[in-house]
Formats: C-alpha cells, structure tokens, sequence
C-alpha cells in the first residue's frame, strides 16, 4: 500500500500522458482545460487505493479511476451551465471561458470518453463496470433534477435533502470506491462493503462543501463563496435554520431565498448570520461527524489488516478536516 499523495500524484501522472491535443481543438480543449484544473483527485485515488486494498497492483485501476474521474469533470461542466457559475477551482468555468454550446458538447463527449476506458478491461470486468457506471450516471442525474426542483419549493424535507445530495454526489463516490474492488475481483460482500463506504463519506463531503459554500475562505475554496445562497439552493444549512429559527428569522429567511437581488452581498451576509445565530451551522458540522463516523464504522466489517484500515480512515478524516 502506499500513501495517498503517492496516488494522486501516480493519477496525475496517467491523466497527463491520457490527455492530447486533437481536432477539433474547439471541442477538445475544454475537456483538456477542465480536466487539467486540478482538484483534490478524490475519486480516482479511492479507486486505485481500493485495488490495492485487495492485494491488486493499482496499475490496474487506473483506467477506471480516469473514467470516473472524466465522467465527475463532465458533471461539473454541465452543472455549472445550470447554475450559471463564473468560477471552478479559483478559474473560469468552461461555459465562460468558451460559450454555451462548447460547454454542451465538450460535456457530451466526456461522458463517451468515460464509457470509452472500460474497453481497456476484459469482457467479465468491463460488463460489471459498466453496469455500475450506468446506474450510478442516471442517479447521478436524478440528484441533479432534484436539486434544481428543490429551488422553486418551500417544502423541501430533510430525508430528501440528504436522498439529493446522496444521488447527486455520494453514489461516485462509492462507484469508484466499488470500481476499485471490481478490478481486484473481490467477493460481492466486500464489493459492498467499499460501496456503503464510499457512500457514506460522499454524503459527509458534499454536507461539508455545502458549509464551505457559506462559510468557507473564497481565496482556498476555488469556487464562488455564498454560491448556494445566490442561487436559492435549500441546503442542508438552510433547512436546518428553518426548523430552529423564531418566527421573525424564519419569514425573512424564506423572504430572501424567494429573491435574486442585484447585490447579493447583503442577502449573503444576513443568511449567514441566520445559520450562525438559529444554531444551524453546529447542527451541520454535527451531521457531517455523524456520516464520517459511520463511513469509519463500516470498515469495521472488512476483513483486511488494521494497516489497511487506518489508511482509509486517515484518507476521510484528512478530506473532512478541510480547514478552508
């Protein structure tokens, strides 16, 4: 096993050499450009750990680890299309950079290229890898539509928050954290068990990116802070403040996230203390630790050494202890 800078960087490495200038350079350059944006690398790095995990070289992983991570970077382009976002990680997004229809069709052939990487395996590995990224792909699609429904809804619930973000974002990473133990070619159990895994520190993940939204530092975040707020997003954060703010902070609560202002400095800044004030901020670093626990909890149930298990552990108390 090795740590995790050694596979990131190892992904890097291989994502670099998979990376080439082809024609048309109007559809190709985005894709490049995005993917070459950096980022944490999360998925694919959980990918090629599990491998290795189950006594797998992670060579073998990487070409699902890239297709996961090509898909993920497809998902941001359209998402920000959607959300009509000007940054991702501190650089114009793809749509800005380019226009609309660069954007639209830079994405479609992403999510090709992704499907593209299992032909790299064998017929028996490629067939289960396949069936996974299909199921995962439309959830990911369902979370999607659900969290632009949610905008225009006041009755938004918590269960469904948490099914949302769950489709939208914790399903790849469970994916690629079950793709990883695929290649390996382990028992259905542990397969699951890396699933439930994956699954459960995604949710803890996107809740905390959800705080860091609100209340995280605007130079180390690499997005728009105050992005949820602007556009109405009925977040965790904010469900939570309704449920224990007064009356009066509730009714302004509700009158600010029914409006889109010019400025938006004001609005930002009036809902932050909102969440600080009715308790809501605590109540989301609480439920994060509470997912992050119960991802650690799971690993219990692996029959692999406790070395193995601690640089899991390690791996998401290092992700949920982003101090941006």
């Amino acid at each position: 096993m090795q740590n995790t800078p050694y596979y990131q960087q190892a992904f890097v490495d291989y994502l670099d050499a998979y990376i080439q200038e082809k024609e048309p350079k109007s559809l190709y350059d985005p894709i490049n450009y995005i993917l070459q944006l950096g980022g944490k690398r999360l998925r694919p790095v959980l990918t090629l750990m599990t491998a290795e995990i189950f006594d797998c070289h992670y060579t073998k992983a990487l070409n699902a680890a890239l297709s996961i991570e090509v898909f993920h970077n497809f998902s941001l382009v359209h998402d920000d299309i959607m959300d009509d976002a000007p940054l991702r990680r501190g650089q114009e997004t793809v749509h800005e950079k380019w226009d609309l229809n660069t954007g639209i069709l830079s994405g479609d052939a992403m999510l090709i290229m992704a499907y593209q990487l299992f032909e790299n395996y064998d017929p028996e590995t490629f067939q289960a890898l396949a069936k996974l990224f299909s199921k995962t792909a439309l959830q990911v699609c369902e979370g999607q539509q659900y969290d632009v429904d949610f905008e225009t809804r006041d009755d938004v619930s918590i269960p469904e928050y948490l099914k949302m973000i769950e489709y939208k974002t914790a399903v790849l990473v469970g994916a690629a954290m079950e793709m990883g133990a695929i290649v390996a070619q382990v028992r259905e159990q542990d397969k699951r068990y890396m699933y439930e895994f994956g699954l459960n520190l995604g949710i803890a993940f996107q809740l905390q990116d959800d705080y860091l939204d609100a209340f995280g530092n605007p130079e180390t975040f690499g997005k728009q802070v105050g992005g949820d707020i602007i556009e109405n997003k009925k977040t965790y954060l904010y469900l939570k403040a309704l449920e224990f703010s007064s009356d009066d902070d509730k009714q302004q609560l509700l009158h600010l996230f029914s409006l889109k202002p010019t400025d938006q400095t004001n609005k930002i800044e009036t809902i932050k203390d909102i969440f600080n004030t009715s308790g809501s901020s605590l109540a989301t670093k609480q439920v994060i630790e509470e997912y992050t626990n119960k991802a650690f909890g799971i690993l219990e149930q692996l029959q692999i050494s406790e070395e193995k298990k601690m640089l899991l552990k390690t791996f998401g108390q290092q992700l949920m202890n982003r101090n941006v």
